[in-house]
């Protein structure tokens, strides 16, 4: 097992995989470790499905496609995907409607398994919910279980990407994998055994992301 510096300074967007296949038993081990991450008043609104059934897959990657049709004009026109603030000069309706396949989504489906991550709303202390703005907080009590998935993957050799274009139809990917309109789907983690294990990340350096007492 690789140690915890290690795996964070490693775990990088996998999104090319052997054909091994991921053993029930690996994931419910990476999930053992996972589970203790932290969430608001501990009250874990962690759900998760394993996904190998083909068309389960695909219906993932049919709800991914027009979302991520989206980012990718926008990104061609210079502007931030999906962000709140900025209005945008594309049309997005007929972006989402069209059936021009986007391509860059297989992965969905070439993965061993999607481990879909659902929080459960009811539990959760959206503190923002009433601000003017998209709300932030909740994922505060499923990114690092998330994330801690990543790293348990990581540790064991495996490697995935934490995707959420899914929640950009989201009804579609809830009924894809029987959650309730209570829970969110907050991530899809495609994973498996990586073509290729990458050492040697680029990052921005401790002295541009971090300011004393004031960014400004």
């Amino acid at each position: 097992m690789m140690d915890l510096c290690e795996a964070m300074r490693t775990t990088f967007a996998c999104r090319e995989w052997t054909d091994a296949a991921v053993s029930d038993d690996t994931i419910e081990a990476i999930l053992e470790d996972a589970r203790f991450a932290p969430s608001g008043g501990n009250r874990q609104p962690n759900q998760v499905v394993a996904v190998r059934s083909t068309d389960t897959k695909r219906r993932l990657r049919l709800a991914a496609e027009p979302v991520m049709r989206v980012y990718r004009e926008q990104s061609s026109v210079g502007e931030a995907p999906w962000n709140t603030i900025n209005p945008t000069v594309i049309d997005v309706d007929k972006l989402m409607s069209s059936d021009d396949p986007v391509g860059f989504v297989g992965y969905l489906e070439a993965a061993p398994v999607l481990l879909v991550i659902g929080a459960d709303l009811s539990v959760v202390a959206s503190f923002d919910s009433r601000l003017d703005r998209v709300g932030v907080v909740s994922g505060a009590s499923i990114y690092p279980f998330a994330w801690n998935i990543l790293l348990a993957a990581r540790a064991r050799g495996l490697g995935g990407v934490l995707t959420t274009m899914c929640a950009g139809r989201e009804a579609e990917a809830q009924e894809a994998v029987g959650f309730d309109s209570t829970t969110a789907v907050a991530a899809v983690i495609p994973l498996g055994y990586p073509v290729k294990q990458l050492t040697k990340l680029r990052r921005a350096s401790v002295s541009e992301i971090l300011r004393y007492e004031r960014w400004s």
